[in-house]
């Protein structure tokens, strides 16, 4: 049997929207004359994966593409499934048995050498070239700052250590402190409880646009930063805005 993503995911946002109602405020719909005074941003909005999967098609070079593409799938099923049955795990171990899945289907050798590169891979990102200006400037305008990601803490500061990003964000939030994953809404709620602002003063940056709805559904301004030009979920909803650079972001969350 065929495995249709699009259906899990709505499925598995669904039963997280569900169970989330009675603990998280019902949904406020943003508005487009909402003033900005945040953004939350997405671990890859500001960190580059390509060099992760680079990796891959170094190390398993006939198999690069269906091995990158089923460990990326596989990793985000894994934590909306968690998430939907309350079986927690962090976003780490999703990746590493996402990784070990990845390779049995496949059948390709993941040695422990390649294992541990693989998994380092995720501790060794750097920030996109146009993030450090981008921010500055975001800062300047008295815009306050913060990841909101899966990722685990020490994911996030490796990423900031490694791109020079110390000092700019007022919040390092991972779902990891309350055991979760996005979409579900109490994920989302972190920032407006970290920035004590309405949902509406806050634009979401996704970078997966499974991600962008989801902030959606929140109530969020929300803006998909599709810096690799993938398609738009099939699911009713689209962010407020979207492009390719933080540039078009920083232009609108101004106007």
């Amino acid at each position: 049997m065929s495995y249709d993503r699009r259906k899990f995911l709505g499925l598995s946002a669904k039963l997280m929207l569900a169970s989330s109602a009675l603990s998280v405020a019902p949904n406020v719909i943003a508005t487009s004359n909402s003033t900005i005074k945040a953004i939350a941003f997405d671990a890859f909005p500001i960190f580059d994966p390509r060099p992760i999967f680079g990796l891959v098609k170094k190390l398993y070079p006939d198999k690069a593409k269906e091995f990158s593409v089923l460990w990326r799938t596989r990793i985000f099923e894994y934590t909306w499934l968690l998430t939907s049955a309350g079986q927690y795990q962090d976003f780490w171990t999703c990746i590493d048995d996402a990784l070990v899945y990845t390779a049995t289907t496949l059948k390709v050798n993941l040695t422990t050498t390649n294992r541990k590169k693989l998994m380092n891979a995720f501790l060794s990102v750097k920030a996109f070239p146009d993030v450090k200006p981008v921010l500055s400037e975001l800062k300047a305008s008295g815009i306050k700052l913060a990841f909101l990601s899966n990722m685990t803490e020490e994911m996030l500061n490796s990423g900031i250590k490694n791109s020079g990003l110390e000092g700019y964000f007022d919040h390092v939030l991972s779902t990891d402190r309350i055991k979760t994953f996005k979409p579900d809404p109490k994920a989302y709620q972190m920032a407006v409880d970290a920035f004590e602002l309405q949902r509406s003063e806050i634009t979401f940056a996704a970078f997966a646009s499974w991600d962008a709805v989801g902030a959606k559904w929140f109530g969020y301004p929300t803006f998909w930063v599709n810096r690799l030009k993938f398609p738009a979920e099939n699911l009713g909803f689209a962010a407020d805005g979207s492009g390719t650079t933080l540039s078009e972001l920083a232009h609108f969350v101004k106007n």
